[in-house]
């Protein structure tokens, strides 16, 4: 997919040069003002990523990583959004919804259901996409077994693709993860 300024590339992590990933990681500590931890662009890896490049290099990233979460006693393969941005000068020109769009190509075809932890810079597009603000508990399988995080409950949004509908009234407990667990 291409426009007259801007490339789209789909890659998995294994196939990023080093100098894709070093671009990656600068867009990320620009868009994010330096608040983009090693552990944050960890995240971000291991999975497939939407490259949106212009003339003046990387403008756009987001990625879509496995996940495990249980639900209703059922472990799901979740496709877990992570590190979309959009470089400074280029924001609200549509980059972060044709990253957004593959992404989501991506979880509606190869995993049960999405799910992202949303900024509340993010939130109007992910909301506006028809990701839903998972409205139940979230939880955390740690070293200590499950482990509710409150602090999640209004910023993680959902998106069921092969597994249908998700019932509110059951927690969602994702897969640890050093870090931010979601």
């Amino acid at each position: 997919m291409t426009s007259p300024a801007h490339t789209l590339r789909t890659a998995h992590t294994a196939d990023l040069a080093p100098a894709d990933l070093q671009a990656v990681r600068a867009l990320l500590d620009t868009a994010f003002d330096g608040d983009f931890t090693d552990e944050d662009f960890d995240h971000g890896l291991g999975g497939m990523h939407a490259l949106l490049h212009d003339g003046h290099g990387l403008a756009a990233h987001g990625s879509v990583v496995m996940r495990r979460v249980r639900h209703r006693g059922r472990w799901l393969r979740v496709g877990y959004v992570e590190a979309v941005a959009v470089r400074p000068d280029a924001r609200r020109t549509g980059l972060a919804g044709r990253a957004m769009a593959e992404l989501e190509r991506i979880v509606e075809r190869a995993y049960d259901l999405g799910a992202l932890s949303a900024s509340d810079e993010g939130a109007r597009l992910y909301a506006a996409r028809g990701w839903q603000l998972w409205p139940g508990r979230v939880c955390a399988l740690g070293p200590d077994g499950v482990v509710h995080l409150p602090e999640e409950e209004g910023s993680t949004y959902v998106r069921p693709a092969l597994s249908g509908p998700l019932d509110p009234a059951y927690e969602l407990v994702f897969d640890w993860r050093d870090g931010d667990v979601l």
